[in-house]
């Protein structure tokens, strides 16, 4: 009864894992991108308050006009990314918005250039919709670079996926970087498609945005990460009109509207500064790279929450599975997010003590 589509995917290899901590006494887990700090207490108060005055009903498709003013102001003033309040929508998480504009832009004469580690959303929905994902492949550094794009392009080529920070490998591109990659998109005329999700974690330098100096990006944040409201499902996108135009479309016949109080309460997420837990996250990732790095090769590392550790004995699937078998500890192979099986991800979003057990896990499995 299923559609032929649903032979190009399959369950997400994070999720098996997230299963399988559930069933397991004790575990280490190191394995699931969430922080582990909870959502603010005037974010809680402020969807409180939304309920109790009754913002229960739908919203505008594209997202209240309160929040829309308020996203243009800190977009422009914290990405430099000068918009219009019709350039922004509002959607149901990053994940979210990245299935209407896939839905609006790519079909299957369509190829879109990701970086190879990816975030599993982009390959997975891309074949889902019949578009081709084409792998600049990263390795061992894991930065995208300009090159690495232009020998990729053909005719077919539409857009081109990056993240920075970047998920799995915390890799984060430079401004310099950045630029060089935005000439190669305007030389092709191509859409930047710019998940910045993790922009509030970046270690040792200034996040930047090709939306500030390019105008075919199309630029994806939210509030799941750096304010630990994953469940919550509040996201945004700015780009060319035309694009959150028919981003909006596609909402009106999918999610409707993000959740109506938490469109509120992002409101109150705006206003408030998420820097005493980047600095906690920054400690965090130094801690582990000190313990491990004699053991391990470890390579990107500067920003969001996770190290992409290249496995020191078989492959990455063979490595966690180890770990679990050995140690019930909780890793994602690298061929999860990868081409190539080689690395697995690790998750410093957890609490010194579940860092601690870590560390001593993996410096056993290393001996």
């Amino acid at each position: 009864m299923l559609n032929e589509r649903m032979k190009v995917i399959d369950s997400s290899g994070i999720r098996k894992v997230f299963d399988l901590a559930a069933k397991i006494s004790d575990p280490i887990n190191l394995s699931i991108g969430q922080p582990d700090f909870d959502v603010p207490h005037e974010i809680k108060e402020s969807a409180i308050t939304a309920i109790r005055d009754g913002k229960n009903r739908y919203t505008l498709t594209q997202g209240t006009t309160e929040l829309r003013e308020a996203l243009m102001e800190y977009i422009e003033t914290q990405k430099k990314v000068s918009c219009k309040i019709d350039q922004i929508i509002v959607t149901s998480g990053v994940s979210g918005g990245l299935v209407l504009a896939f839905l609006a832009m790519f079909g299957a004469d369509d190829e879109v250039i990701i970086p190879d580690p990816y975030f599993v959303m982009y390959k997975h929905l891309l074949r889902l919709f019949g578009a081709t994902p084409v792998y600049a492949d990263t390795y061992p550094e894991f930065k995208l670079s300009a090159e690495k794009i232009e020998r990729l392009i053909t005719p077919r080529t539409k857009a081109i996926i990056a993240a920075s920070p970047a998920n799995p490998t915390g890799a984060v591109l430079d401004e310099k970087e950045w630029r060089e990659v935005v000439e190669v998109a305007q030389k092709h005329d191509l859409l930047i498609i710019s998940d910045e999700i993790y922009d509030n974690f970046v270690y040792g330098l200034q996040p930047f945005s090709p939306g500030s100096i390019y105008e075919n990006v199309l630029t994806m944040g939210g509030f799941s990460k750096s304010h630990a409201m994953t469940g919550w499902r509040l996201g945004y996108a700015v780009g060319p009109e035309e694009i959150v135009k028919a981003m909006i479309t596609v909402q009106q016949y999918s999610f409707v509207c993000a959740p109506s109080m938490v469109q509120s309460a992002g409101l109150t997420a705006l206003k408030l500064p998420m820097d005493e837990k980047r600095e906690l996250y920054r400690r965090k990732r130094d801690r582990l790279i000190n313990a491990l790095s004699n053991k391990y090769r470890i390579e990107g590392a500067g920003g969001a929450f996770y190290l992409f550790i290249e496995s020191p004995k078989g492959t990455g699937t063979e490595f966690c599975t180890r770990a679990i078998s050995e140690k019930k500890l909780l890793l994602i192979p690298g061929n999860v997010f990868s081409e190539r099986d080689t690395h697995f991800r690790l998750s410093y979003a957890a609490d010194d003590s579940m860092l601690e057990r870590g560390i001593k896990a993996l410096l056993e499995l290393a001996s």
